[in-house]
């Protein structure tokens, strides 16, 4: 059961409103000002605070900005509960990072459906923060080519060749991308006649050896080393996989590869960059299974919390709203969102 904290210093509209979230199976406490509020804020880590603005002892402005730099309490979804309906007292209230501001007198549902939608956005958001931070605990970020070719000496396979020897032949399975330690390598080929024309020279310290990196495609040319040489080589699915979590040393890499790998580059762009699109029908389906509601059930969000968790400009997302809104795939009616294909939106590409 969620708990609610209650911030309101009129006694009827405390105890009425308290009432009203019990019987929606909310576990509420309450408090009848904004300094008593703020330290069951702390001690108590609600998930969610419904907060009067003008209150004695601390009003509800000082209650959020205190929150805010609290490690502990910043996080937790806060929501405006008051009189004050002039546009400049709403728009100081979202400034300081509400999650939403809602005027007395208030419709039962607005508040429960507001207080759903909330609770949903923060619980995709402590998803993404706990991936963040997991994926943050391993290994440190790789950013630069340096940061790859150091990845490749700590945990390469280190392969010695004489002068002369060839490393691969071209047609052989592309299973290893390769950093030269030391000498020299050249990549070959035999033309339509017959002669053996060099495709590239490799140095100390080049990458080179990276056919795809996504497909079983063979090697296109033959590699030889022209000095005594080692090489440090890692599996191409290693490699992938290294690829698919450092996206900006994968925008680095791409510099290196030669104009007939424009494919390949495509493809990791992909992987590092979903489409708006995509994003927005992700972040619909995660309000969806955070909410608990099936597939022709209407789901209540703003279109600010879509924006916000998809990570994209709200003038975008009402762009895409609209054209999955002429596709019917949804339906939209205020506030409300209506999945009407939901396969739709999990192919979203």
């Amino acid at each position: 059961m969620k708990k609610i904290l209650l911030i309101e210093d009129d006694v009827i509209l405390r105890e009425n409103t308290a009432e009203l979230l019990e019987l929606s199976d909310y576990n509420v406490i309450t408090a009848s000002n904004g300094k008593i509020g703020l330290e069951m804020a702390r001690h108590g880590l609600p998930d969610i605070i419904v907060c009067d603005i003008m209150m004695p002892e601390l009003d509800g402005y000082g209650v959020l900005q205190a929150l805010a730099e609290n490690e502990n309490t910043k996080h937790i979804p806060f929501i405006f509960l008051s009189a004050k309906t002039e546009r400049k007292d709403v728009r100081k209230g979202m400034d300081l990072g509400a999650d939403d501001y809602i005027t007395k007198p208030f419709e039962e549902q607005e508040l429960i459906s507001a207080i759903e939608s909330r609770l949903a956005k923060a619980a995709i958001l402590k998803d993404i923060r706990k991936d963040d931070k997991q994926s943050n605990s391993g290994e440190e970020e790789l950013r630069t080519l340096n940061d790859l070719k150091n990845f490749f000496d700590d945990n390469g396979e280190t392969l010695s060749f004489s002068e002369g020897e060839v490393i691969y032949e071209e047609g052989q399975n592309s299973n290893y991308i390769y950093l030269i330690s030391k000498g020299l390598i050249k990549c070959h080929k035999l033309d339509e006649q017959g002669k053996d024309l060099t495709t590239a020279l490799y140095r100390e310290d080049d990458l080179f050896g990276y056919t795809s990196f996504t497909q079983n495609t063979p090697y296109q040319e033959t590699a030889t080393a022209i000095q005594d040489a080692v090489l440090i080589g890692i599996s191409k699915n290693e490699l992938k996989d290294v690829l698919n979590s450092n996206h900006k040393v994968t925008l680095e890499l791409i510099q290196l590869l030669t104009d007939d790998l424009t494919i390949v580059k495509d493809q990791l762009l992909q992987m590092a960059y979903s489409s708006v699109k995509k994003r927005t029908a992700s972040t619909i389906l995660k309000f969806a299974e955070k909410l608990n509601r099936k597939s022709h059930e209407g789901i209540r969000i703003s279109r600010n919390d879509l924006a916000s968790v998809a990570g994209i400009a709200l003038e975008s997302l009402i762009r895409t709203l609209s054209s999955f809104k002429d596709m019917g795939i949804i339906e939209i009616e205020g506030r409300n969102i209506k999945i009407l294909d939901i396969q739709k939106l999990q192919q979203m590409n």
